[in-house]
């Protein structure tokens, strides 16, 4: 399987102690314990020549994560245009945290993909909605962050497909941080936490959750569908059939 690890890779460079969590930047950490005998990680950055997304690069791609934040505007929309044609080709993506209002994400939902949110060390207790989801393999009742960022409702998405996590935070809010669609042919699985300046993606089982994520969303073989002008099918005679 080939995975994309994506990041804007910017706050690493311009905030010494993102720089201290993420030396390697976030995609080099989320890169790092993807990497196995049965995955190939490469990873992408904001700054390289076409976002490092040519459609070479995107054909040779299963699974897309993504990772932005402060430069959504930033990414061209002939590149978005291009990821948005291969995940309805059957391309996984996985959104991850404040990538909810990247270019993608909000063109597959179609809505804003807005919400509230507040920077402070606050708890997070992520609760396990759908505990028989292979997403949440291996993941207790829920999964506890001492320090992120808060999200809260409404969170203004369509209704997922599937809901698997929904935060709680100290605040009191709640979130829904763990929701799957399918787009085309697409699969997508939107996580939320992973707050920059947070360890969040040295995490164990957020790392665990990102890794089944990676399994679920690969695409499926499949015939592939031909659409356009068809001609009448072939039918069985009545001679025939007698």
């Amino acid at each position: 399987m080939r995975v994309l690890v994506w990041n804007e890779f910017r706050h690493e460079k311009s905030k010494p102690e993102v720089a201290e969590i993420y030396p390697d930047g976030i995609h080099g950490a989320i890169a790092d314990f993807l990497q196995s005998e049965q995955i190939e990680v490469r990873t992408a950055t904001l700054d390289e020549a076409e976002h490092g997304l040519t459609e070479e690069v995107l054909n040779q791609t299963d699974v897309l994560l993504w990772w932005g934040h402060v430069a959504h505007d930033e990414v061209r929309d002939e590149i978005v245009a291009k990821v948005h044609k291969r995940v309805l080709e059957g391309m996984g993506l996985i959104v991850l945290h404040s990538g909810h209002f990247s270019k993608i994400f909000k063109q597959l939902m179609g809505t804003t993909c807005d919400l509230k949110w507040r920077v402070a060390d606050e708890k997070e207790r992520l609760w396990v909605i759908d505990p028989s989801h292979p997403i949440v393999e291996g993941i207790g009742e829920y999964i506890e962050l001492e320090k992120e960022e808060m999200y809260g409702e409404h969170f203004d998405i369509p209704a997922p497909d599937q809901l698997l996590f929904v935060s709680w935070f100290e605040g009191g809010e709640v979130f829904r941080s763990g929701c799957t669609y399918q787009r085309g042919k697409g699969r997508i699985f939107y996580f939320r936490p992973g707050h920059e300046s947070y360890p969040t993606y040295h995490n164990s089982q957020i790392q665990r959750v990102i890794k089944n994520a990676v399994k679920w969303v690969k695409p499926e073989s499949g015939m592939m569908t031909n659409y356009g002008r068809s001609e009448p099918l072939e039918t069985i005679s009545d001679k025939e059939l007698k």
